[in-house]
């Protein structure tokens, strides 16, 4: 029997899929009481990705996993486990998880679905650290994936400008751990608070009422969002969470090479940089051209700071999120 933290939970390998079609503000304007000078202004948001008919929240993920595991030189056969943080699964069951297992051919692994909505992602990365530090596992393929397109109301100007399309995904590796220093994931912070759930959430009944019909006459399967509230509350929580990342892992905003937030709108990740007097420069920012993309988001932002170099060997990166629930939690890693 191993020790805990004798292993170490590194990545080793990212992957990204963006459906092509691209929905920009200036097609909204002709649907909606809305503009381009509107939207940009108040979310930072200039266009969006949306799945073609026959793209899923399965597909679009093995297309990212499948990158992932070249990415990291890992075969379909070796992965002991599939996790898919997604809100707008296939199906309701069985998981979407299992769907990328079987469009992937890895039979070896087990697989499921975690609903964590934007931070999704955040609470996957913190399972997947337990059983690759622990040695239980020695690959995971972490992907976050989602269709929100289908799920939002595309009358409502107040949300459906908000939301796209997309998958991330990462292989996550166990290594043995020689030093102190080694790369991999330092440390997860995960965090939810259910009396603040109907900030955010899709409110047609499954469980609870059936579906039926009056719920889809009032749209009650699309999201639903308190816009002004959900700001607040979620400028107050991604701060926190990763000023507490920096503390227990002894850093400071300067030895980050790069901060990687959830893309929910730019102002709240500006305000939070304002806040804990972290540089733009050093923050990705992507939601101009993908919107916010929920449990996909942060992982599609991994996957285009390698590609650009913006992450480089031996520099620490965070990541924040806060989402539907209420969730919300911070992760810091070393490349």
């Amino acid at each position: 029997m191993t020790d805990l933290n004798t292993f170490s939970a590194v990545v080793a390998g990212t992957g990204a899929y963006l459906p092509e079609k691209i929905l920009t503000n200036r097609e909204l304007e002709k649907t909606l009481d809305t503009s381009d000078a509107w939207i940009t202004e108040r979310t930072g948001i200039r266009e969006r990705r949306i799945a073609a008919n026959e793209e899923t929240s399965s597909s679009m993920a093995a297309e990212a996993g499948k990158q992932a595991l070249q990415a990291g030189g890992v075969s379909p056969e070796k992965v002991d486990l599939i996790i898919v943080a997604t809100s707008s699964p296939d199906v309701l069951f069985p998981s979407t998880a299992c769907f990328v297992q079987n469009k992937l051919q890895a039979f070896n692994s087990a697989a499921y679905d975690i609903s964590a909505v934007c931070s999704g992602f955040i609470f996957g990365l913190s399972i997947a650290e337990q059983y690759l530090k622990t040695g239980r596992y020695e690959n995971i393929l972490l992907i976050g994936s989602e269709v929100n397109s289908r799920i939002v109301d595309w009358s409502d100007r107040h949300t459906c400008i908000l939301f796209g399309d997309g998958a991330g995904a990462l292989l996550l590796k166990r290594v043995a751990q020689k030093k102190k220093s080694a790369a991999g994931i330092l440390s997860t912070h995960i965090y939810s608070d259910g009396r603040l759930s109907d900030l955010i959430w899709v409110p047609g009944g499954i469980g609870k009422t059936g579906i039926n019909k009056q719920d889809m006459v009032d749209k009650k399967y699309c999201i639903k969002m308190s816009g002004n509230a959900t700001f607040k509350v979620a400028v107050k929580r991604m701060a926190e969470v990763i000023q507490e990342a920096l503390e227990f892992n002894d850093i400071s905003t300067d030895e980050v090479g790069i901060l990687i937030p959830h893309q929910a709108n730019e102002r709240i990740i500006r305000v939070v940089a304002e806040r804990l007097k972290f540089p733009m420069e050093k923050i990705l920012m992507n939601i101009h051209k993908y919107g916010n993309t929920s449990a996909a988001s942060i992982p599609i932002g991994i996957d285009e700071a390698k590609r650009n170099g913006r992450i480089q060997s031996g520099e620490t990166s965070v990541l924040a999120a806060v989402g539907a629930g209420l969730t919300w939690g911070a992760a810091v890693i070393r490349w």
